[in-house]
């Protein structure tokens, strides 16, 4: 390697901002306590950095075109320190929310421009060796994400999963300037401002009215609002590309059996292996009363499994088709998720195991698949196209998923508890409930709960894997040449 400076530097900002995704799950329940938050803001502690993310992903990777890559991560950074000191600071569940909503602006821009900066300083080998570090750490942020912020929150406390961002900013900001050179995109192009708003409205209201539903039921006028805004603004976002010069979607792409296979294989992939892992450590730590350090240890068979089989497969399954490796990667994750419908009053948490390591094994095979499969179903001056695509669809999906089978868990759980425990339920979440029920039968509602949203959850990843397997008939799985442009190898955040 030439130089490891601009190397270190993008990486340190990518640790980062895929380490907020999965950093805050163990640390809800004291979030939950300190600031007397309801189970649905703890869905928005997740949600509004996931959503933000992926709202505005593409929308900036295309003004950092423009404006200047290394000018536009710089930002970022700044303005993800600011969010992070806002989130350590927080006095309520709004602030926290707001403020990681702010953090997700500044991952996106991060995100946005981490691998077109990577390729504007190397090349040839040098850059296949480079991506592979990035996609090391990436892989590793995911992993270490839980035992760390267990270690955190039990430690010095919840706050500190976001003031340990701070010197870590630092860092990746003098380093950035001193050792990075601007790079910009083709002359003449332009931001696509009214396809990202749009965009970002209909996930936003998307992601509220199905957490609104949880909370206020279905058949609410807020979440009927929430929806009738979002499908309003998706036919505003459809109308807005169809006429744009420089479109965010080439909605003809949508044509493409192949891509559609792979957004579908992409939404479902983060939504279903991830997406319920908040409520399984509320669970653990709730109701079972276990630390947070051990909460996150409990879900190492997952993220170890993925990155063991990720790295295996990166060297054996090379050739194989990407409808095979995705495909039955989803299976594989739809049939964890199911495997651990298996809880009742009585249950311990290692009853989850064998599906946890379904899980990490189906993902191990997804993740390293899916943007390669995404750029072969395109026609090559759509690649850039493809690859911020599916990363956006991937935090969309987390999104999505957070949000609808935190809704299936509250939804369930109150049809087992009488009218005032639902009630109390809504309002602050299953540790709320103590002293208002008795041991056993809190423990018998949030099994139940549970249950019932990995069941959806399995569902749904055995739909989206039978679904890419049919659709996706590309021939071989690709492998990112390592001199193809950069945004070209983009993947996107595990969870």
């Amino acid at each position: 390697m030439r130089t490891w400076g601009p190397l270190t530097a993008v990486c340190l900002g990518t640790f980062m901002l895929l380490l907020d995704v999965t950093i805050a799950v163990v640390a809800l329940p004291d979030m939950a306590r300190a600031l007397h938050a309801s189970l649905s803001d703890l869905q928005w502690v997740i949600d509004g950095y996931a959503l933000a993310l992926a709202a505005l992903l593409l929308g900036i990777g295309a003004a950092a075109d423009i404006l200047g890559r290394r000018r536009v991560h710089v930002a970022g950074v700044v303005l993800f320190a600011v969010a992070s000191l806002l989130c350590g600071l927080a006095s309520g569940p709004g602030m926290l929310v707001a403020a990681r909503g702010l953090q997700g602006v500044g991952a996106a821009a991060m995100f946005a421009t981490t691998l077109p900066l990577l390729g504007s300083v190397y090349q040839g080998r040098q850059r296949s060796a480079a991506l592979g570090v990035w996609g090391a750490v990436s892989g590793g942020a995911a992993a270490v994400g839980p035992v760390l912020g267990g270690l955190l929150t039990e430690g010095p406390g919840w706050r500190w999963i976001f003031f340990v961002n701070l010197p870590v900013s630092v860092a990746s900001v003098w380093l950035t300037l001193k050792v990075v050179p601007e790079s910009r995109g083709p002359r003449g192009m332009r931001v696509d401002w009214a396809g990202t708003a749009t965009f970002a409205c209909f996930a936003g209201a998307t992601t509220y009215g199905v957490v609104k539903a949880g909370a206020d039921g279905w058949g609410s006028a807020v979440t009927a609002v929430s929806f009738a805004v979002a499908a309003l603004a998706l036919a505003a976002f459809v109308a807005v590309e169809r006429r744009a010069a420089y479109p965010l979607l080439d909605l003809s792409l949508l044509r493409k059996p192949a891509f559609i296979g792979v957004m579908t294989g992409a939404l479902a992939f983060n939504g279903v292996a991830f997406g319920v892992l908040p409520y399984v450590s509320i669970w653990m730590q709730t109701v079972l009363g276990m630390s947070p350090v051990r909460g996150g240890l409990t879900l190492l068979p997952l993220t170890g499994a993925s990155v063991v089989v990720a790295i295996l497969a990166g060297k054996l399954l090379h050739g194989v088709p990407a409808r095979l490796t995705i495909g039955g990667g989803l299976l594989l994750i739809g049939s964890g998720a199911l495997c651990q419908a298996v809880l009742d009053a009585g249950a311990s948490w290692t009853v989850l195991v064998p599906g946890l390591v379904l899980v990490g094994i189906g993902t191990g095979f997804v993740s390293p698949a899916i943007a390669g499969a995404a750029l072969a179903a395109v026609p090559p001056e759509r690649a850039g196209m493809a690859g911020g695509t599916v990363n956006t669809v991937r935090q969309l999906g987390y999104a999505l998923g957070v949000a609808v089978f935190g809704t299936v868990l509250t939804s369930r759980m109150q049809d087992t508890l009488s009218h005032d425990a639902a009630h109390t339920l809504a309002g602050g979440g299953a540790g709320a409930l103590r002293g208002t029920l008795s041991e056993h039968a809190l423990r018998a509602a949030f099994a139940s709960g549970l249950n019932t949203a990995t069941l959806a959850a399995g569902v749904t990843g055995m739909i989206a894997g039978a679904l890419v397997l049919t659709l996706v008939r590309t021939p071989r799985a690709v492998t990112p040449s390592p001199a193809a442009e950069p945004v070209k190898e983009a993947a996107g955040p595990r969870s």
